[in-house]
């Protein structure tokens, strides 16, 4: 137990840091949080050995893996059915565009440039085809746009296409049993009751009980992650469905919303964007920075030239453009999952693995970066006076409810 504190001791202080550069340097606490991990992997590697965080105990691993799944869900639910119903065209082709463009190029640059075997190939332009949830998510929680149909359709886009890489892993190199049935059956079911399920449920408890509504989301969520991974796909998928299904149940309730943002940004999404950056190995990069560079920009270059075009149809104004392109051409979640499935399986080895892992989470970074400090379409965030009557009505409870229920 005392090493537990002491571990987390050091992980949350790496965030203070990490959170005292974000705001000095104005940039997003999120990529502050991976550079950070980046840089104290490094240091404490060298003076420490390997080991030195602990990035790989159970317990750190669950929590890291905890806020990634609630992130994702919180995400889902931003995302208004009527909203996504008005966007299913822009949602899917540049969803569609955002996973195909870059996992076909990026395969064959691994392939015909780097010499890569050919599942080694497929693999890279699976791990290459991503978008970040994540960190498309908290860099929209940070500027608001995660309230206006702009930012709705990114989220969406960036499931589509996430949707489209865990599919191709699944098709490829995942094979298909009865668990896989048993795990979309299963879904299928859920998703279709929880939104009948759940406002009775509220109706009945959420004033009544401590954390109640929280409570209930831990549980669908856990259950479904278990079950995911039981059959051999991750957590985060149904997180995000979940979360899209119980948008109207849950997501008209600020007070709740923005307890649930507070319990994740502040405990647990540190841990996973600092663990994510601990991952990248430094070494391996010096010893072949031209493998690094092949892959990454083969990523960015691949999603630019097949996006722009695509989302200039649905935002002609040049700023949106460009901001929608860019964070569609981050990575981190399901790149690093399709990396370290290669990595498990021994369909790429630890230097190709730290080469993607790398790309993956610069992509996070560099592309975010140039997209707030030169595209970040200031026009479409609500204003200062729109956020406050929010917090406002958030804060102002209907006749007879109680101020306390989480």
């Amino acid at each position: 137990m005392e090493q537990a504190f002491g571990i987390a001791t050091l992980w949350f202080g790496l965030a203070l840091v990490a959170t005292f550069l974000a705001s000095r340097l104005r940039i997003s606490g999120a990529l502050m949080e991976i550079l950070v991990g980046v840089a104290a992997a490094a240091i404490l590697g060298r003076l420490f050995g390997p080991d030195a965080m602990g990035a790989d105990l159970p317990w750190l691993k669950f929590l890291a893996s905890t806020g990634a799944v609630i992130l994702t869900f919180l995400a889902g639910a931003e995302l208004e059915p009527a909203v996504m119903r008005r966007k299913w065209r822009e949602v899917t082709v540049v969803g569609f565009i955002s996973f195909l463009a870059p996992f076909l190029g990026c395969a064959a640059a691994a392939r015909y440039l780097l010499g890569w075997s050919v599942g080694a190939s497929w693999l890279a332009g699976i791990a290459m085809s991503t978008t970040s949830m994540a960190v498309v998510y908290a860099v929209m929680l940070e500027t608001g746009l995660n309230r206006t149909d702009y930012g709705k359709g990114i989220l969406g886009a960036c499931f589509i296409t996430d949707l489209g890489t865990v599919l191709a892993l699944g098709a490829m190199f995942a094979p298909f049993t009865w668990r896989t049935l048993v795990f979309a059956a299963t879904c299928l079911l859920a998703f279709g009751l929880l939104p009948v399920v759940t406002p009775r449920l509220m109706n009945h408890y959420a004033n009544r009980t401590a954390a109640f509504r929280t409570k209930w989301v831990l549980f669908i969520l856990f259950g479904l992650g278990s079950l995911a991974l039981w059959a051999g796909s991750e957590a985060v998928l149904p997180a995000y469905v979940a979360g899209m299904v119980l948008a109207t149940a849950l997501g008209s309730d600020h007070v709740f919303i923005r307890r649930l943002r507070t319990l994740t940004i502040g405990f647990l999404t540190p841990l996973y964007f600092l663990r994510a950056g601990s991952f990248v190995s430094l070494p391996a990069l010096l010893a072949a920075p031209a493998t690094f560079l092949a892959l990454f920009v083969g990523k960015i270059a691949t999603k630019i030239l097949g996006l722009h075009p695509v989302v200039g149809r649905f935002r002609p104004e040049t700023s949106e453009r460009w901001y929608y392109t860019l964070l569609m051409s981050t990575g981190l979640t399901f790149g690093t999952i399709s990396a370290l499935f290669g990595l498990t399986h021994g369909i790429v080895s630890p230097e190709q693995y730290s080469h993607l892992v790398a790309v993956v989470i610069a992509s996070a970074v560099i592309p975010t970066l140039i997209a707030n400090a030169r595209f970040l379409p200031r026009h479409l965030m609500p204003t200062p006076a729109t956020r406050a009557e929010r917090r406002v009505s958030a804060k102002t409870p209907a006749p007879d409810e109680p101020l306390e229920e989480g």
